[in-house]
């Protein structure tokens, strides 16, 4: 019998006025999707902006249902977005920024394990790391070098 450990690491800004400016202005996107989102039951609203190696930012918000699951993340369908409208452009970096009706979300949020195991297929299929950049509606950043942090044990393709 063996022991693994796995640790992982972040990088944490105070706020967003800390963030690089072109991070800054990615957050900034998915703050304003964030509150286009369609979240009627659970009140949670999720925004993501994504930007992409040809310099388009691709956005997305959390898309409710009656019929659950039919639901969708922001983060799903943002990365959906960016595969299907430019298929083979890598992703550089992802804002995630959350928000609740009846409290002030104040530490950051990641991404859920769905929205995870999707970052993670498309990091393996473009061969590079996403840095993805993460908050609730204000205070601390989190910033991860990779959705690897998130989900080290990764899953993909070659297990089929």
């Amino acid at each position: 019998m063996e022991k693994l450990t796995i640790t992982t690491s972040f990088t944490v800004y105070a706020s967003v006025t800390e963030l690089p400016q072109d991070v800054a202005a990615l957050m900034e996107q998915a703050v304003a999707v964030r509150k286009a989102s369609y979240a009627p039951y659970s009140k949670f609203h999720v925004g993501a902006a994504l930007l992409l190696e040809n310099g388009q930012v691709v956005v997305g918000s959390n898309q409710e249902n009656a019929a659950y699951p039919s639901g969708l993340c922001a983060e799903r369908t943002a990365i959906f977005y960016a595969g299907a409208a430019f298929p083979g452009v890598k992703i550089l970096k992802m804002a995630i920024s959350a928000a609740a009706e009846e409290k002030v979300v104040k530490d950051p949020i990641p991404p859920c394990g769905a929205c995870r195991q999707s970052i993670a297929e498309y990091e393996l299929k473009q061969d590079t790391p996403i840095e993805i950049f993460f908050m609730g509606e204000e205070g601390k950043v989190y910033c991860s070098d990779s959705l690897k942090n998130l989900l080290p044990l990764t899953f993909g393709g070659e297990y089929l």
